[in-house]
Protein backbone atom coordinates (compact mmCIF):
# COMPACT_ATOMS: atom_id res chain seq x y z
CA UNK A 1 0.00 0.00 0.00
CA UNK A 2 1.46 3.66 -1.23
CA UNK A 3 1.59 6.05 2.24
CA UNK A 4 0.78 9.68 0.86
CA UNK A 5 3.65 11.50 0.96
CA UNK A 6 2.21 13.60 3.99
CA UNK A 7 2.84 10.76 5.93
CA UNK A 8 6.12 9.49 5.33
CA UNK A 9 7.95 9.58 8.29
CA UNK A 10 11.94 11.10 7.80
CA UNK A 11 14.77 11.23 6.93
CA UNK A 12 13.71 10.26 3.49
CA UNK A 13 15.56 11.72 0.47
CA UNK A 14 14.19 14.71 -2.04
CA UNK A 15 15.65 14.85 -5.98
CA UNK A 16 15.46 18.89 -6.65
CA UNK A 17 15.32 18.55 -10.74
CA UNK A 18 15.59 22.52 -11.88
CA UNK A 19 15.18 23.09 -15.50
CA UNK A 20 14.79 25.62 -18.17
CA UNK A 21 12.48 24.11 -21.05
CA UNK A 22 13.56 24.64 -24.57
CA UNK A 23 10.64 26.02 -26.99
CA UNK A 24 8.11 23.47 -28.29
CA UNK A 25 6.83 20.08 -26.60
CA UNK A 26 8.46 17.35 -28.85
CA UNK A 27 7.15 14.70 -27.01
CA UNK A 28 8.03 15.80 -23.63
CA UNK A 29 4.63 15.57 -22.33
CA UNK A 30 4.12 12.51 -23.13
CA UNK A 31 7.43 11.35 -22.26
CA UNK A 32 6.70 13.02 -18.61
CA UNK A 33 3.56 11.00 -17.99
CA UNK A 34 5.82 7.87 -18.77
CA UNK A 35 8.41 8.81 -15.86
CA UNK A 36 5.95 9.99 -13.25
CA UNK A 37 4.15 6.44 -14.24
CA UNK A 38 7.19 4.57 -13.80
CA UNK A 39 9.04 6.34 -11.31
CA UNK A 40 6.24 5.41 -8.85
CA UNK A 41 6.03 1.70 -9.40
CA UNK A 42 9.87 1.72 -8.40
CA UNK A 43 10.88 0.27 -5.25
CA UNK A 44 11.57 3.30 -2.51
CA UNK A 45 9.53 5.76 -4.55
CA UNK A 46 7.53 7.87 -2.29
CA UNK A 47 6.00 11.14 -4.02
CA UNK A 48 6.12 13.60 -6.49
CA UNK A 49 5.83 17.39 -7.14
CA UNK A 50 6.43 19.35 -10.11
CA UNK A 51 5.72 23.08 -11.70
CA UNK A 52 6.86 24.99 -14.12
CA UNK A 53 5.75 28.61 -15.70
CA UNK A 54 5.04 29.94 -18.41
CA UNK A 55 8.34 30.82 -19.04
CA UNK A 56 9.72 27.31 -19.15
CA UNK A 57 11.47 27.08 -15.76
CA UNK A 58 10.35 24.40 -13.74
CA UNK A 59 11.02 22.37 -10.47
CA UNK A 60 10.11 18.76 -10.19
CA UNK A 61 11.19 16.83 -6.56
CA UNK A 62 10.70 13.58 -6.54
CA UNK A 63 10.91 11.54 -2.92
CA UNK A 64 12.74 8.57 -2.12
CA UNK A 65 13.38 6.44 1.01
CA UNK A 66 17.13 6.00 0.43
CA UNK A 67 19.62 6.76 -2.13
CA UNK A 68 19.86 3.02 -3.69
CA UNK A 69 16.25 3.64 -4.99
CA UNK A 70 17.13 6.89 -6.25
CA UNK A 71 20.49 4.81 -7.78
CA UNK A 72 18.16 2.48 -9.35
CA UNK A 73 15.66 5.23 -10.76
CA UNK A 74 18.93 6.71 -12.54
CA UNK A 75 19.91 3.69 -13.96
CA UNK A 76 16.56 3.04 -15.03
CA UNK A 77 17.22 2.35 -19.12
CA UNK A 78 13.71 4.24 -20.33
CA UNK A 79 14.63 6.70 -17.94
CA UNK A 80 17.99 7.38 -18.86
CA UNK A 81 16.21 7.36 -22.92
CA UNK A 82 14.29 10.31 -20.99
CA UNK A 83 17.69 11.97 -19.67
CA UNK A 84 19.67 11.46 -23.25
CA UNK A 85 16.59 12.90 -24.92
CA UNK A 86 16.38 16.34 -22.10
CA UNK A 87 20.21 16.97 -22.96
CA UNK A 88 19.48 16.65 -26.82
CA UNK A 89 15.83 18.37 -27.25
CA UNK A 90 14.27 19.06 -24.17
CA UNK A 91 16.27 21.53 -21.80
CA UNK A 92 18.33 24.58 -22.17
CA UNK A 93 19.76 23.75 -19.21
CA UNK A 94 19.33 21.76 -15.53
CA UNK A 95 20.61 21.33 -12.54
CA UNK A 96 19.82 18.67 -9.87
CA UNK A 97 20.25 18.32 -6.10
CA UNK A 98 19.97 15.49 -3.96
CA UNK A 99 19.27 16.32 0.08
CA UNK A 100 18.26 14.67 2.87
CA UNK A 101 14.99 15.70 4.81
CA UNK A 102 15.19 15.46 8.13
CA UNK A 103 12.05 16.98 9.49
CA UNK A 104 8.88 17.89 7.33
CA UNK A 105 5.61 19.41 8.42
CA UNK A 106 2.80 21.32 6.44
CA UNK A 107 0.27 23.61 7.45
CA UNK A 108 -3.73 23.73 5.74
CA UNK A 109 -6.19 26.28 6.80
Amino acid sequence: MHVPLEQQTPPYYAVIFSSQRTEGDHGYGQMSDVMVDMASRQPGFLGVESYRDTGGAGVTISYWRDLESIRHWKENPTHQVAQDKGKEQWYAGYSLKICKVERAYSFEA
